[in-house]
């Protein structure tokens, strides 16, 4: 067997991070970047593996155990999530983990990559010593590149690459990402045989219109990148050269749809129905995603699929072909009820968009509406939120996400909690929505706490909604809302809410 030169970990921050619904209804994703990123290794010639902690139930202890036994010349903490603000609170159990295996052996040399450290890459190295180098963007060059040296070494010619030398940080020259014209040579799909594929599982809400079977389950990008600017989102951050934010790194790339439905005839062949296509925006290039449905189509395959749209790319032509392809659900941002708070995120001109009708037009070719809603955004207050609650209501939709605000780094909204001197996590789990440390942002008329009060009450409010259980049960029968009202009954535990202690 080839020496490993590179073993990619996808920590388990799942405990952690989500409480008690990490038992039965958080979903297990795979670890795209970690199979990308393999794959890319894997085309070099390098030797190459993935441990998934999370999906195999790992806790750090036994982790690290066998990263330690794997022996591999680098380390590689690939520390994603299950939707791209989920680098931060993934940092806490990739922390964790390092330190453990750094006890076991401080020779290992670990390399950490995702968008929190793009975003933070001197903070990074500089508060956490079991990190001994850092990926400033995507990393694909970055990794390929670094194991082309004795990690010792030469380390000052690797573009993208931070890391420590004579007791002083270094963040070298930007990396460049990969063009759209190289990726499928660079970032040739996911190496899929090197995940555990049995183990994952989606979502509940996501697996109704499959008669309630979570598993297997597969995700995967068609797409990289975001051409939006919105002001909460830091999705952009690995595409990072110069810029400081993601909003100036707004770049959009694409894989052919005839190299994309390889994966597609590898998931029918496998038997895997559930899928989640996770790019930020899947229904934005017509040339790309009504091409990738049209071979899904010809080839007759029968998915249960979910994806990412805005409200104002959504249009009637696009509706028939992407049911007949599979897509079960599109999951809108619709944000905030209120068309000033919207506004004041930058979402372009979403305010001219009738949300309802869109909403109406989506359910109408028989696509569910998997509805993402934010509570704290800088110019709210409790009426407007209230109004976002109210349309909720209003539009009932087959499901509803709750946010509350949060200031991700290498978002803009970051750079300006700095810079007013908000209240920001203390902990990487603080930027969790469903963790005991969660830290909300306050808005210019809420407090933190009012922000995630109203949050916390509202999805409780929703999905115990008479009306919405009655949806479920008429569209995916009895089981899908006795399971929803099963999950209401997990309280999410919150530091911030707790009674203060008082002095006597």
């Amino acid at each position: 067997m080839k020496p490993l030169d590179i073993l990619f970990i996808h920590p388990n921050a799942a405990p952690r991070i989500y409480q008690d619904l990490a038992k039965d209804y958080a979903a297990i994703e795979p670890p795209i970047w970690a199979g990308m990123l393999a794959a890319h290794c894997l085309s070099r010639g390098l030797g190459a593996d993935i441990l998934d902690c999370e999906a195999n139930h790992l806790d750090d202890a036994q982790a690290a155990q066998q990263i330690v036994a794997r022996n591999a010349r680098l380390a590689c903490f690939v520390v994603y999530g299950q939707q791209p603000s989920a680098s931060s609170q993934n940092m806490e159990g990739a922390i964790a983990l390092a330190e453990e295996v750094k006890k076991l052996n401080p020779t290992q040399k670990i390399l950490f990559v995702g968008g929190h450290i793009a975003a933070l890459s001197y903070e990074v190295l500089a508060n956490h010593s079991c990190v001994d180098m850092v990926c400033q963007n995507e990393g694909v060059y970055t990794i390929s590149n670094l194991l082309q040296t004795n990690l010792t070494d030469d380390l000052d010619h690797v573009l993208g690459l931070g890391y420590r030398a004579n007791g002083q940080i270094v963040l070298n020259k930007p990396s460049p990402i990969v063009e759209k014209a190289h990726l499928p040579q660079d970032l040739p799909g996911v190496a899929w045989d090197l995940l555990p594929m049995k183990k994952y599982r989606t979502a509940l809400w996501h697996a109704l219109p499959n008669n309630c079977e979570r598993q297997p389950f597969a995700a995967l990008y068609t797409s990289l990148g975001c051409p939006m600017k919105c002001s909460f989102c830091m999705i952009n951050i690995i595409n990072r050269q110069e810029n400081q934010y993601s909003d100036g790194s707004a770049v959009f790339r694409y894989w052919d749809p005839e190299f994309i439905i390889r994966d597609f005839d590898r998931f029918a062949e496998w038997g895997i129905k559930n899928i989640k296509i996770a790019d930020e925006l899947f229904v934005l290039n017509s040339n790309h995603f009504m091409k990738l449905c049209q071979l899904i189509i010809e080839r007759g395959y029968k998915f249960n699929i979910w994806c990412y749209s805005r409200v104002d790319t959504v249009k009637e032509p696009y509706l028939e072909t992407l049911r007949k392809a599979g897509v079960t659900y599109l999951a809108l941002g619709i944000e905030s009820g209120n068309t000033k708070v919207r506004k004041d995120v930058t979402k372009g001109k979403f305010e001219d968009v009738n949300i309802r009708d869109v909403v109406k037009k989506i359910r109408s070719h028989g696509i569910n509406v998997a509805a993402n809603y934010i509570f704290g955004l800088p110019e709210d207050t409790k009426e407007s939120m209230q109004q976002t609650l109210d349309l909720a209501l209003e539009m009932c939709t087959e499901m509803a996400n709750f946010y509350s605000a949060m200031a991700y780094p290498g978002s803009p909204l970051h750079g300006i909690a700095k810079k007013e001197g908000w209240n920001l996590p203390k902990t990487y789990a603080g930027f969790s929505q469903h963790s005991y440390h969660t830290q909300p942002l306050p808005t210019k008329y809420l407090s933190a706490e009012e922000v995630l009060a109203f949050r916390d009450e509202a999805w409780l409010k929703y999905h115990t909604h008479p009306p919405f259980l009655q949806l479920l049960k008429e569209k995916f029968g009895q089981i899908a809302a006795e399971e929803t009202l099963k999950s209401t009954k997990i309280k999410l535990k919150r530091k911030i809410l707790e009674p203060k202690a008082v002095t006597p």
